[in-house]
């Protein structure tokens, strides 16, 4: 029986993402919000950054670059930077900071399961990861001309 027990504690098989529809991930601080979105495409991951402006009483994404990638390499980085683990994230900002940058993500993966975790100047492991990931993959994007 103990040898069961050891085996489920230290040998528990980490749950991935094998697939996701979407993936929001939206940045914001004192004088800027962006926002990174990931959609699946005819099997491919299309990855998008926009500008959120505030007009006319609401805000509007402007799109500023878009990529398009094999889903593997944002299967690769969804997965090495524990994104599944970020459900139910909520870091709380911390006492004494004046401003900050807030972040929220979003995601619906593996067939309709959520994902949702939120923050302000408190973020989950490999957060910097998944940002940095997405802008390398975005360098070899289409910048987008808005008038």
């Amino acid at each position: 029986m103990k040898k069961n027990f050891f085996k489920e504690l230290f040998c528990k098989k980490t749950k991935r993402i094998d697939s996701f529809d979407t993936v929001t991930l939206r940045i914001s601080g004192m004088r800027y919000t962006n926002e990174y979105e990931i959609l699946m495409k005819n099997g491919e991951a299309e990855v998008s950054f926009y500008d959120i402006r505030y007009t006319d009483a609401k805000d509007r994404r402007v799109l500023q670059k878009r990529a398009s990638c094999k889903k593997e390499e944002v299967l690769d980085l969804l997965n090495g930077c524990g994104v599944l683990s970020w459900d139910g994230f909520h870091g709380a900002h911390p006492r004494g900071v004046k401003d900050g940058v807030m972040f929220r993500l979003s995601a619906k993966v593996n067939g309709g399961e959520s994902i949702y975790a939120d923050g302000s100047q408190n973020f989950p492991h490999h957060y910097a990861e998944l940002r940095d990931g997405l802008k390398k993959i975005l360098e070899n994007g289409e910048d987008i001309e808005n008038v």
